[in-house]
């Protein structure tokens, strides 16, 4: 079951962004640092995530050998630092934490990055996994498509930014699920 006490007991092992990449080996967290440069947040997007107030969980089940997780997962530190502290972000392996990653599959696997939304009670807000529409667009474009691109080739730059927007309105999303929250609403007097 998808309850706070198998959700909390993995959050509170979890590793914050920084610590996360830097448990990587020494030939992968080149890539991480390289993609993370790359993302920029926009102005709205910046002055939106600004705006939350109530506390949101973001527990990541990641690898850092998987380059769909360097795509992506850089993107969630940004996220998080521009919702100064209303976003607590950490990171797990799966590996390291298959039964988490065994009670969250994505089409019947253990997907990475997947992305676990929790209130302040770590109970869930909601799951999001493997790829967001603007990446699985972009996938299916280069898979599915006439051409294949070459293993290593860089992500266009507006296939970043309509990623990380997807990945934006996801963090809203969980925010404003907490923010008009009854119970939470009472138990904060707002």
């Amino acid at each position: 079951m998808l309850t706070p006490e198998l959700f909390k007991p993995h959050f509170e092992r979890a590793l914050p962004y920084d610590e996360y990449v830097s448990s990587g080996t020494p030939d992968q967290q080149p890539s991480w640092k390289k993609f993370h440069g790359k993302v920029a947040l926009t102005d709205s997007q910046r002055a939106v995530l600004s705006t939350f107030s109530r506390r949101v969980n973001v527990l990541v089940i990641s690898g850092t050998w998987c380059g769909d997780c360097v795509q992506q997962v850089p993107m969630f530190d940004h996220i998080a630092r521009a919702a100064r502290n209303a976003v607590a972000l950490r990171l797990v392996d799966r590996d390291e934490h298959a039964d988490l990653a065994a009670h969250v599959t994505i089409c019947g696997g253990r997907r990475v990055p997947t992305v676990i939304f929790l209130n302040e009670d770590f109970e869930l807000i909601g799951l999001a996994g493997d790829s967001t529409l603007s990446r699985f667009r972009a996938k299916a474009a280069k898979s599915l498509g006439a051409s294949c691109p070459m293993p290593g080739a860089e992500v266009p730059a507006d296939e970043v930014a309509a990623n990380l927007q997807d990945w934006v309105n996801e963090f809203e999303k969980a925010h404003l699920l907490v923010r008009l929250s009854a119970k939470l609403r009472q138990r904060h007097g707002d």
